[in-house]
């Protein structure tokens, strides 16, 4: 196995257990504990998931310029590059209307839930699922 997909395939399991982590495990919970409301979450939301999306950027770099080196198979580089689009769709596509319901939400709106969560929850899954495939991938 070439250095470079080595690094792409480390790359994608540490991105992954970020998204987990976060999207799957800490996010959902949160609401659930006590005292924390719907504003006190989005708030803490809001911040988890800003440091996440930046934090995301790193190990798409690193995969992106490893796949570029590495003449990778094709499902590890279809992989690679979906988990990327997916991660660039989240943050120029569903991250701002996110953040317009929260800001609204915040200063004391009512209004009907956004259907932009669940944009993004899905793009979280299929992400989730490239990484996964990037990862299984670049071992073999």
């Amino acid at each position: 196995m070439p250095t470079a997909l080595a690094v792409a395939g480390a790359a994608s399991w540490l991105w992954l257990g970020m998204v987990l982590a976060i999207s799957f495990l800490e996010a959902p919970l949160k609401f659930r504990a006590p005292g924390v409301d719907l504003r006190t979450g989005l708030a803490i939301g809001r911040l988890v998931f800003r440091a996440l999306n930046a934090a995301e950027v790193v190990p798409a770099l690193v995969i992106a310029l490893a796949l570029v080196t590495a003449q990778p198979d094709g499902t590890s580089l279809a992989a690679g590059a979906v988990a990327i689009v997916l991660l660039a769709l989240q943050l120029i596509a569903v991250r701002p209307l996110l953040s317009r319901r929260t800001a609204a939400v915040l200063a004391g709106e009512d209004g009907p839930r956004s259907k932009a969560h669940l944009w993004y929850v899905a793009l979280e899954l299929l992400k989730a699922i490239a990484l996964l495939v990037l990862g299984i991938a670049a071992l073999f």
